[in-house]
């Protein structure tokens, strides 16, 4: 029979019968013989996947110059270079290589997921070879092998289930399914989701509990991992805003520099009559002027301040520029197990014959108290609730323990473990119960019996109980009567049903307690024991209950703009309730992956502004989903910790992966991981982006008036026929020492008040808003007037020589940016405050710096040699303090006109 090498996406292995599956594959419940499973693995290739095609580390590391402000930058280390300032020009360079090396790290993050999702097939398996159990390499497994399946053993290929005893498997990783899942042979509903697919194993996912054999169907790219593998190979990465808006500037700015220069080098020649030499090198000296040779240095180091800033509130950052996108993020499409929730299963409801019980408390802690219509009660005054409880406990096999640093965790089923701690919560010790409930028997949980059944000794010494805990449809069937408080009546089935709707609505795994007493001589438990002849005691509803600090966050991002999607693999009931429990506005409907897959792109692209919950998602749907949101232009993070989520997480503009249950392959693709997996610690990174990009935009707004008054300077010297003010080598030293020390000093700013209470910035907006232009082009005039003034004072009025007027100017220039510096520390709000000049040290430091600098500049004679210098008296430093003081108080004024007009 030919071999069916289908990809499962467009097959139908989980509808088909086990048989029917084995015949397809032509195999056998036995496996295949050696002969043929060496002949199918040279037609099928090995199981393992294909390698990544990777760009030489020479190109990896060239393209990092292809960047209109490196390039501008390099011109600018080339003309320094010519000069003969070789230190300066050093610096520059340094700049540049540091720029690249950066990037060149960062590269390839696409190529460390695939690598990371390859190390996740199993090395090695158990198959059947010719009727025998066989352990071979994982990557020798074809089509047809049969493969037998033990606890702790990770999935090596996609298997369709032939045999199953209670196996559970943990598919997180892959489908999002918050709990381990139950498998069984039996065949699954055609349209069933993946996550639905109960009659298939997937490479990859890992079995907890129970045995089972299963014939391979996919190997390598034909699994659901090499599907996801393949897409996350074709996901176009997006630059971050912050690239693509400096990349626009750089590029505006190459063209104002060249535009002015070339209208300098026509005046000076064709209108004041300069030698042509003279203009070149005139030209030169505005080129240096105009050009922001830190900029590239300010905005890295900014970047980086901002990293160390995360990574203290837990949001590890792999890609620099992510740390400001963070800040312009517009929609959070986040996962909800262990991010928007605990993670944790929690006993919160009992539906009694006698009426509800809810359960406070959250987390595996034996901490919670019991209410009946709002009033707290001792559960154990109430017999039947008491007896509800006992049977959770002893029913179950998963152990509650206390750990080292006073948390609590559970080893086993976290519904088991849910059921053990309202035990605890009780006042009830679950290790006393189960020694005087002594287990005689027990008939494990089986998909196929949707229940799990024990046969306990009696503490009295009497008659053995029998408790059975498990589905409602399925222990509704088996019980004749339910208890009450005044004993057992018959059962009314309806009623119960409709409890358990009513939990189930809430979002609730809803599971049904029941017990009868054993025969007195009995010590072994089958089927027919429980087959019929139950007592009903009562539903119990179990959910992962939102963090407390997630739905603050939540709020805080809503307050802040931003929209909050939920994106999970769970039930679209449970998530519907978990979403409304958050506060989302957009709870009260919920799109399943069904409902994603019947949506074109155009009406997904609106739908998706409307809804916020999004349940039984794949990794397409997630792929989708994000798609369509940043097709309106919104900045879109996206949370996720599977392998199944690393497509959309390299996709987003900022993937946020989670650092304890996250996966290698969503970290490797994420810009972020979350060192908590807490929702909170995203919010937190928010404001730390935004408070990122303020800084930027202060050190662009500080540094531009610093370039723009020396070349207007360079230009009034042109047109009116003047020596220049302030040489070229002298420009450079002002470049450098400002932008290492003041303009650097803007990156430590502390965030604004008020950060998390405007909306996310449009992503089209630029980064120099009219108004911010308008405040480079009156702060550039202003040092101009005050440069261009004193310098002619000096040489008109003073008959300064050309070494101390330039001095002079220089030093203005330099006070003149000192005190535009603590104007600069806020945008439109008033500077006149203490705080303003005493509360940041890191300008306080910045300013004593370039202090120490100017006065060597001033009067060092080493200095003098190199820069053409002279020393200042008393009445310089007067006449350059006095008009510091009105460039400050002239931006205030206009500061404050900008306000009034705001208002």
């Amino acid at each position: 029979m030919p071999l069916d090498t289908r990809r499962p996406s467009t097959t139908t292995w989980h509808s088909l019968k086990a048989s029917e599956a084995l015949e397809r594959l032509g195999s056998s419940p036995h496996g295949l013989g050696a002969a043929e499973a060496e002949a199918r693995l040279k037609e099928a290739g090995p199981n393992r996947l294909p390698e990544a095609e990777r760009r030489p580390a020479w190109k990896r590391f060239a393209v990092q110059f292809n960047n209109v402000l490196i390039i501008v930058l390099l011109v600018a280390g080339v003309v320094t270079l010519a000069l003969g300032h070789y230190v300066d020009s050093g610096v520059i360079f340094g700049v540049v290589l540091v720029n690249a090396l950066i990037g060149y790290i960062q590269e390839g993050k696409a190529e460390k997921a695939l690598e990371s999702i390859k190390g996740m097939l199993s090395p090695e398996a158990v198959v059947l070879r010719d009727g025998r159990r066989t352990r071979v390499k994982a990557e020798t497994i074809v089509p047809g092998d049969v493969v037998v399946i033990e606890p702790g053993d990770r999935i090596p290929a996609d298997l369709r289930i032939i045999k199953a005893r209670g196996l559970r498997v943990q598919e997180a990783a892959l489908t999002g399914e918050s709990v381990p899942v139950d498998k069984t042979a039996a065949p699954a509903p055609l349209t069933a989701p993946l996550a639905e697919r109960v009659s298939l194993a997937f490479a990859g996912t890992t079995a907890v509990q129970g045995h089972a054999q299963g014939v391979v169907f996919g190997t390598a790219l034909h699994t659901e991992i090499g599907r996801i593998s393949e897409m996350l190979s074709r996901v176009e990465t997006l630059d971050t805003p912050l690239l693509r808006q400096l990349a626009h500037f750089g590029r505006m700015l190459t063209a104002a520099i060249l535009g002015l220069a070339a209208v300098a080098f026509l005046v000076g020649t064709v209108l004041r009559g300069y030698s042509m030499e003279d203009m070149f090198l005139a030209v030169v000296g505005l080129a240096v002027a105009a050009i922001p040779e830190g900029l590239p240095a300010i905005v890295t180091i900014t970047l980086a301040i901002g990293v160390k800033r995360m990574a203290g509130r837990n949001a590890i950052i792999r890609r620099l520029p992510a740390v400001e996108t963070l800040g312009s993020v517009s929609v959070i499409c986040s996962d909800k197990t262990g991010t928007l929730t605990r993670n944790e299963m929690t006993t919160r409801a009992y539906a009694l014959a006698d009426g509800a019980v809810e359960v406070a408390g959250t987390g595996y802690a034996p901490v919670g108290t019991f209410q009946r219509d709002g009033t707290a009660f001792d559960p154990l005054d109430d017999p039947l609730l008491a007896r509800v409880l006992v049977a959770g406990a002893v029913c179950a096999d998963a152990l509650v323990e206390e750990t080292g640093a006073g948390g609590w965790t559970v080893t086993g089923d976290p519904t088991e473990g849910a059921l053990v701690v309202a035990a605890g919560k009780a006042g009830l010790d679950p290790e006393t119960l189960r020694r005087e409930h002594r287990r005689l028997d027990a008939i494990p949980f089986e998909s196929e019996r949707a229940y799990m059944a024990t046969l306990d000794a009696d503490p009295d010494g009497g008659r053995p109980n029998i408790h059975v805990k498990g589905a409602p449809e399925v222990i509704l069937r088996l019980c004749g009567t339910e208890a009450t408080a005044e004993g057992e009546r018959p059962i009314d089935r309806d009623a119960w049903h409709a409890r358990a709707g009513d939990l189930s609505s809430r979002g609730m795994r809803v599971l049904a307690l029941a017990e009868r007493p054993g025969a007195p001589s009995d010590t072994h438990l089958d089927e027919a024991h429980v087959a019929e002849n139950l007592t009903l005691l009562g539903l119990v509803g179990l959910i992962d209950p939102p963090r407390e600090e997630a739905m603050q966050a939540v709020a805080r991002c809503l307050s802040a703009g931003i929209r909050v999607k939920m994106i999970t693999g769970d039930h679209a009931m449970t998530a519907r309730a978990i979403g409304t429990a958050l506060g989302l506005p957009g709870a009260g409907e919920a799109m399943t992956g069904a409902d994603i897959d019947a949506t074109s792109d155009e009406d997904l692209r609106r739908r998706v502004r409307e809804v916020d919950v999004f349940a039984r998602a794949t990794p397409e749907h997630k792929l989708r989903l994000v798609t369509a949101l940043q097709h309106d232009g919104s900045i879109c993070a996206m949370t996720g910790d599977g392998v199944n989520d690393a497509p959309a997480l390299k996709r987003a503009d900022v993937g946020v992966a989670m650092g304890v249950q996250g996966t290698d392959a969503a970290k490797e693709a994420a810009e972020m991981v979350l060192a908590d997996d807490n929702f909170a610690s995203i919010a937190a990174a928010v404001e730390e982006g935004r408070t990122v990009y303020d800084n930027i935009k202060k050190a662009i707004t500080f540094i531009l008036p610093t370039n723009g008054g020396q070349a207007m300077t360079i230009l009034a010297a042109i047109a009116l026929g003047t020596m220049l003010p302030i040489t070229p080598v002298q420009i450079l030293w002002v470049n450098m020492i400002t932008a290492v020390t003041l303009a650097l000093a803007l990156a430590f700013e502390p965030p604004e008040k008020g950060v998390m209470a405007r909306r996310p910035r449009p992503s089209g907006a630029p980064i120099l808003s009219g108004f911010l232009m308008w405040r480079v082009a009156f702060v550039s005039a202003l040092l101009l007037v005050a440069v261009f003034g004193l310098f002619l004072w000096q040489v008109k009025g003073e008959g300064a020589d050309p070494a101390t007027a330039r001095t002079v100017a220089v030093n203005m220039l330099v006070a003149g940016e000192i005190a535009y510096l603590f104007s600069s520390r806020y945008l439109t709000a008033s500077a006149f405050s203490w705080d303003c000049f005493a509360g940041s040290r890191a300008a306080l430091i910045a300013v004593a710096l370039v202090v120490v600098a100017q006065a060597a500049f001033t009067y060092w004679p080493p200095m003098a040699f190199l820069f053409g210098t002279a020393p200042l008296t008393g009445e310089h430093w007067a006449a350059i303090a006095g008009c510091a003081v009105l460039v400050f108080l002239a931006v205030e004024a206009e500061k404050a006109v900008v306000r009034r007009r705001e208002q």
